[in-house]
């Protein structure tokens, strides 16, 4: 008989994403320099269907996003390594680095969204005035 290969399974990515999240979280707290990637949270990890590539998504204080994410992206090839020790998987995947402008973008709208929001203070009308005259 021979072997079948079996479907992706979905929520093993999301399982394995999940985790490579959690674990790259430690390693960059304690491998990567704070002074110059400034304080970098990891919101999100996608990885391909083959668990050969991950864009790994972050957000950062302390730093211009493009400075950190240089960092980070040196720091690639090191964190690989040592997300290999931790996984044991048979694919590691390559690790890439991008800034999540989704957080960003949310607080810009949210602040549109409260300026729409704000009651508008209008000069009171005095009873002299005629609407009729205004036109």
């Amino acid at each position: 008989m021979g072997r079948r290969k079996s479907a992706s399974n979905p929520g093993r990515n999301t399982r394995l994403a999940d985790q490579i999240q959690k674990d790259l979280a430690g390693l960059i707290q304690r491998e990567v320099d704070t002074s110059r990637a400034g304080l970098v949270t990891l919101t999100g990890v996608d990885l391909s269907a083959d668990y050969a590539h991950a864009k790994v998504y972050f957000s950062v204080l302390g730093a211009e996003p493009a400075v950190a994410a240089a960092a980070l992206n040196e720091k690639a090839g090191w964190l690989h390594s040592l997300l290999f020790k931790l996984l044991h998987i048979h694919t590691v995947p390559t690790l890439r680095f991008i800034h999540d402008e989704q957080l960003a973008r949310g607080i810009e709208l949210s602040q549109i969204i409260d300026r729409a929001n704000r009651p508008q203070i209008y000069p009171a009308a005095s009873a002299d005035d005629d609407p009729d005259e205004r036109l």
